[in-house]
């Protein structure tokens, strides 16, 4: 059964979505690929309270990475990406094609940025540390405000800064 809440935050709501009460979806405003609303289950504010400590933590600039238990619905190959994704650091980025070559097959990378722009749990599975062949910004779900916004916390965050 799935159940939801939503959180403020720097960057706006944030609608955490939980399938059994272990994390399966964490949504920005306005993010595309945004499920509707009914597919999200009742609210309920008190199963999220370890995931709202984490994130808390993140946007104050006091932790780098995350320990939730999490719940990644789609296909093996998308899977597999954003496994990739959860092993680029704090405050680094990575090409599309450098994942798909982690991967095993370079020429992958348009498929790594499909299954890149519906990864369901934004942040904590940080799509938004992946960037154009070139190192300019391509794709974000939450928009390209929101995706450099981000990057720039964490690059100031790993050098002392924090969000507020």
């Amino acid at each position: 059964m799935k159940q939801h809440t939503v959180i403020d935050s720097p960057y706006g709501d944030l609608t955490l979505v939980a399938d059994d009460g272990v994390l399966c979806g964490l949504y920005m405003t306005g993010q595309r690929h945004r499920p509707p609303e009914e597919d999200f289950g009742p609210r309920d504010d008190s199963l999220f309270g370890e995931a709202e400590e984490q994130l808390t933590a993140y946007f104050a600039g006091e932790s780098k990475e995350f320990t939730l238990e999490l719940r990644l619905h789609g296909t093996p190959f998308q899977r597999g990406v954003w496994d990739q994704l959860r092993t680029i650091p704090y405050g680094e980025t990575r090409s599309y094609g450098e994942l798909a070559e982690a991967l095993g097959s370079r020429a992958a990378s348009r498929a790594v940025g499909l299954a890149n722009g519906r990864n369901p749990i934004g942040i904590i599975v940080p799509c938004h540390r992946v960037i154009g062949a070139g190192g300019g910004l391509t794709g974000y779900g939450g928009g390209l405000d929101r995706k450099q916004r981000l990057l720039d916390f964490e690059r100031g965050a790993a050098s002392g800064g924090t969000l507020f």
